[in-house]
């Protein structure tokens, strides 16, 4: 195995091989002893390092797959991929958030453009239904891997966006640059099945989960400036919170 990997097994433990096989690389790799993209040895290799069964060395590296801490890549093998992005819940874009973790954010705009605001929308805005309103659709990146598809619905007027601005800074650096005072943001989060239009830009199989974010900032007189529904690959993102007794 890649970087001199030590695995040591219990045989005499009720916990299943496979499943310490699969604890200690992911303990690795948590520790950084596997960095994204380390290789490991093919199966048949590690087996006979380990004095195991192929199937179980084949069942602990399918663990880790449906965890999403490994891959297996045609032609390259099975590769340890980016640590899962965990962020703490506060009035951040996920832009900025990324930058500070060193994760290398990059942003594809899908579309940018004004539309008339959808019925659910409309209120939310505090807009009329019919009303346009600046409609933005993101496809956002980690380390070079997709992360999440990001959708917006600001009022017109509110800030001049362009498509480089956007592939560049994050929505709510841009806001701040042009004057808006958030204050305040509603969020829920949810989970959902990946659609096969989502799958496709997330590079996830159709129904893979996804966590679900909607969000609506407020500004520091109460309107509301931007409200987003978004949703994250869970293989590759979490969300944390602390919990404050009162």
């Amino acid at each position: 195995m890649t970087a001199n990997l030590a695995i040591d097994l219990d045989r005499s433990s009720p916990v299943p091989l496979y499943f310490q096989v699969a604890e200690q690389i992911a303990e690795a790799i948590r520790r950084g002893d596997l960095a994204p993209g380390s290789r490991l040895d093919n199966e048949i290799l590690l087996a006979d390092k380990l004095g195991l069964s192929r199937p179980t060395i084949r069942q602990a590296i399918q663990y880790l797959v449906d965890k999403g801490l490994l891959v297996r890549k045609r032609g390259v093998g099975t590769q340890v991929v980016h640590g899962q992005v965990k962020r703490s819940v506060e009035l951040t874009s996920l832009y900025d958030d990324l930058r500070r973790a060193g994760q290398e954010p990059a942003t594809q705009v899908l579309a940018l453009e004004p539309r008339q605001v959808a019925e659910e929308v409309a209120p939310i805005l505090g807009v009329e239904p019919g009303t346009e309103v600046l409609y933005l659709e993101r496809l956002r990146f980690a380390a070079g891997e997709p992360l999440a598809v990001l959708h917006n619905w600001l009022p017109l007027g509110l800030a001049q966006l362009t498509t480089a601005d956007l592939e560049s800074r994050g929505l709510y650096e841009l806001l701040r640059a042009a004057g808006v005072r958030m204050r305040v943001a509603n969020q829920r989060i949810g989970a959902r099945a990946a659609t096969q239009a989502e799958a496709r830009l997330l590079e996830e199989r159709r129904g893979a989960p996804l966590l679900t974010m909607l969000r609506t900032t407020y500004d520091d007189q109460g309107r509301a400036v931007e409200h987003g529904s978004h949703v994250y690959r869970a293989s590759h993102y979490s969300l944390e919170v602390t919990l404050i007794e009162r």
